[in-house]
C-alpha cells in the first residue's frame, strides 16, 4: 500500500496554495514552478478540488485559485478522497471477494481484517490532519542558511 503520486501532489499543491494564497489567488503555473508539477497535471487535480469544494477559482487578469474553505476546516483525506485515491489496502478494494467467489472457504483473505483495520486507522488519522496543520509545519521550518563568503583584508608581501 502506497499513495500514489496523484495524492501526493495534491496534497503538495494545496500547502503551496495555503501558504501563499493571503496575497491574492495563486496560479497553477506558479505552483507549477515552485513544486515541479506538470502543468497539466495539476488542471485535472484542481478541477476535482474545485468540484468537492476545497479550492475556488477565480478567473481573469490576475486569477488563479483560493481555498474554498479555511485550511483548518480541510483534512488531508479529503483532499486526497477528492482526487480520487484510493485509501484501501485490501487486495479486494474492499469487497471482500480476495480470493474470489468460488473459492469454497469464502470470500475473504486470511489478512482482510487486518488490512480493513489500517484502512480505518489510516482514514483515521488523515482526517486528523487539517491543511492548516501542514501549513503550520512548513512555517516553522527554518530556511536553510545561505552561504556568505567574507573577503578578508588582502595583505601583500
Amino acid at each position: 500500500m502506497r499513495l500514489t503520486t496523484k495524492g501526493r501532489f495534491a496534497v503538495t499543491a494545496m500547502i503551496d496554495l495555503a501558504l501563499r494564497q493571503d496575497d491574492g489567488p495563486v496560479t497553477l503555473a506558479g505552483i507549477s514552478a515552485r513544486q515541479e508539477i506538470s502543468l497539466s497535471y495539476l488542471e485535472q487535480l484542481f478541477g476535482k478540488l474545485r468540484r468537492h469544494h476545497i479550492v475556488a477559482s477565480v478567473r481573469g487578469p490576475g486569477g488563479g485559485y483560493n481555498l474554498a474553505r479555511r485550511a483548518e476546516d480541510v483534512t488531508v483525506a479529503q483532499i486526497i478522497i477528492a482526487v480520487d485515491e484510493p485509501l484501501d489496502a485490501t487486495q479486494c478494494g474492499g469487497k471482500e471477494n480476495c480470493r474470489g467467489a468460488t473459492h469454497e472457504n469464502g470470500g475473504r483473505c486470511m489478512t482482510h481484517e487486518l488490512w480493513s483495520t489500517l484502512n480505518l486507522k489510516m482514514v483515521e488519522y488523515l482526517n486528523s490532519v487539517s491543511l492548516q496543520d501542514l501549513v503550520d509545519q512548513q512555517s516553522q521550518k527554518k530556511p536553510e542558511p545561505s552561504v556568505v563568503v567574507v573577503h578578508g583584508p588582502h595583505v601583500a608581501a
